[in-house]
């Protein structure tokens, strides 16, 4: 499997939280349609004319372009790839962006996977992130969406909030679970230096979230998720049947894709390039037909510890076999490390897979640290 994923770099404004590149001056966003355009025929032969099986527009804001724009990227799309005829087509969407006459455009353009950013239900919440929609914005566009024929909607939620409650946390995702998606992305608030939390923390107007709150969130979460007949299949994603993002667990077993648009990431089993994250270079170097790019070519060390980062945290887990063929020297250290942690209830072994427990999954990092080399 293959996947082609397209960084749209703009936002209405900047959440406090976020640090992906993105820009909220959308002055030269016609340009840089172009500009993706050109690096998709330019990048057309990167995977030797696989056939692409998913397609994930991110970002920034990806629902912010106009429905020509959209069109003009996807026209590129089909004339330089081969493209499954049942590809996952997944757009990352704000409810304050999604109209009837919008999905309606979306949906002729083959796009059949939504991933809405919620975040939270609660107004007070998503001022303080600086969020751009309020709850019922939220609700009405999950409903509206799939009155409009969208039956795969992923909604995003973050924990981990600062005073939210237990209560107010289960009332959050039963809300979630409510509105019938059939997939919900939740993420614990993460405070990253060059982002406004990051500021506040550094000036100490901002004091993160006790460790055992979050922890708490993730145990209740992980409760209610499957109380409601989710499945866990990687730490932060949880999914009713058939319903995993195809392409994000493409990434997590490390498959080959095309990274389009600045800050955006390719990935051929051997090497990663790296978009440079500057809207201006990246347009003057594209229509040069310059890839304004740098390659990373990856050690044996390299692809152990990003199997490790990518597979540890999901249902899949990690295979001794794999792990020999990466590491073969540090094959009994990391056998023996494994061992602990199966004795400690932090992994269990299936068929020789070693696969995180509830336990486990409260520290999966540090678990993951350990084992890296």
């Amino acid at each position: 499997m293959s996947g082609l994923y397209i960084h749209i770099p703009y936002c209405h404004k900047a959440c406090n939280y976020c640090n992906f590149h993105f820009s909220t001056s959308l002055k030269d966003i016609e340009k840089m349609v172009d500009a993706i355009c050109i690096e998709l025929e330019i990048k057309k032969d990167y995977l030797n004319n696989k056939t692409i099986e998913t397609i994930y527009f991110g970002g920034g804001t990806p629902s912010i372009l106009m429905a020509s724009q959209m069109q003009k990227i996807f026209d590129a799309i089909f004339s330089n790839y081969v493209i499954s005829q049942d590809a996952e087509m997944t757009l990352e969407a704000n409810p304050e962006d999604i109209t009837a006459e919008i999905l309606s455009s979306w949906k002729s353009l083959g796009i059949n996977r939504l991933s809405i950013g919620i975040q939270s239900f609660q107004n007070d919440y998503l001022n303080w992130m600086n969020r751009n929609h309020s709850k019922e914005e939220a609700v009405h566009s999950v409903k509206l969406a799939q009155e409009n024929g969208f039956e795969n909607i992923s909604i995003d939620l973050i924990y981990g909030l600062p005073n939210l409650t237990a209560d107010q946390w289960r009332t959050e995702i039963k809300t979630a679970i409510q509105l019938n998606v059939s997939h919900i992305s939740s993420y614990c608030l993460t405070i990253e230096e060059k982002t406004v939390f990051g500021h506040l923390l550094q000036k100490g107007d901002f004091s993160p979230v006790p460790e055992e709150l979050t922890e708490n969130h993730l145990l209740i979460l992980m409760e209610e998720m499957e109380l409601a007949g989710f499945e866990q299949y990687e730490i932060s994603n949880f999914c009713k049947p058939a319903f995993e993002s195809k392409h994000n667990s493409s990434y997590w077993k490390r498959t080959s894709y095309i990274g389009i648009g600045p800050g955006a990431h390719s990935y051929n089993q051997t090497s990663r390039q790296a978009n440079v994250s500057n809207n201006t270079l990246y347009m003057k170097e594209i229509n040069n037909r310059v890839l304004p790019e740098s390659t990373e070519i990856l050690s044996n060390q390299d692809h152990y510890n990003e199997y490790l980062l990518t597979r540890l945290r999901t249902k899949w887990g990690i295979k001794l076999e794999e792990i020999a063929e990466f590491s073969p020297i540090h094959y009994t250290k990391v056998k023996d490390l494994l061992m602990t942690f199966v004795q400690n209830g932090f992994v269990y072994e299936s068929n020789n897979t070693y696969i995180l427990t509830k336990k486990g999954k409260l520290l999966a990092d540090e678990i993951t640290l350990q084992l890296m080399l």
